[in-house]
């Protein structure tokens, strides 16, 4: 996976002590971007799932933020990560330029199965029209703080769909 960097023990992406992992690769180009860098999946470092995990490891105490550029980006790779974050027992947020109705409409496996193993999702492109510096955990008004709980069983039934494909 291309790994812009890894941040731990932040308070501002997610409730609590959390590591965020900021990925390579976006496609949303939103004006005013705190990270355009993160635009090009060539300026990330390839890191194994494995190099990943051990970093997350690292802190056994923070809880664990996906971030990007754009996490589902590089879904298939991000979903296999989410998975075995998800058995350490870690509360995982995903920020995404996507809303969750055009990340269900894709009917795309992996990202369905990154929703699956999350607990929430910060969705909507960053609006600098619409910025906010007085909302938690996100930074323009038109994002919403998401609890993928509530979505758990639309992704099942999506999953299934695509099981009879």
């Amino acid at each position: 996976m291309k790994v812009m960097n890894i941040i731990h023990d932040s308070v501002v992406d997610g409730p609590n002590l959390r590591t965020v992992i900021f990925f390579a690769g976006c496609p949303h180009f939103c004006k005013g971007c705190h990270n355009p860098a993160s635009w090009n999946i060539k300026n990330g470092t390839e890191m194994t799932k494995a190099e990943i995990l051990a970093e997350v490891e690292r802190n056994p105490l923070t809880d664990i933020t996906l971030s990007g550029g754009e996490p589902f980006f590089q879904a298939k790779e991000v979903s296999e990560l989410t998975k075995d974050i998800k058995k350490l027992g870690k509360n995982i947020w995903i920020y995404s330029g996507y809303t969750i109705k055009e990340l269900l409409a894709t009917k795309d496996r992996y990202y369905l199965e990154m929703l699956e193993n999350a607990d929430t999702l910060v969705d909507g492109k960053f609006m600098l029209d619409k910025r906010d510096l007085t909302l938690h955990f996100r930074g323009s008004s038109n994002q919403k703080v998401i609890d993928l709980h509530e979505f758990q069983s639309e992704i099942a039934t999506l999953k299934t769909d695509l099981d009879y494909r």
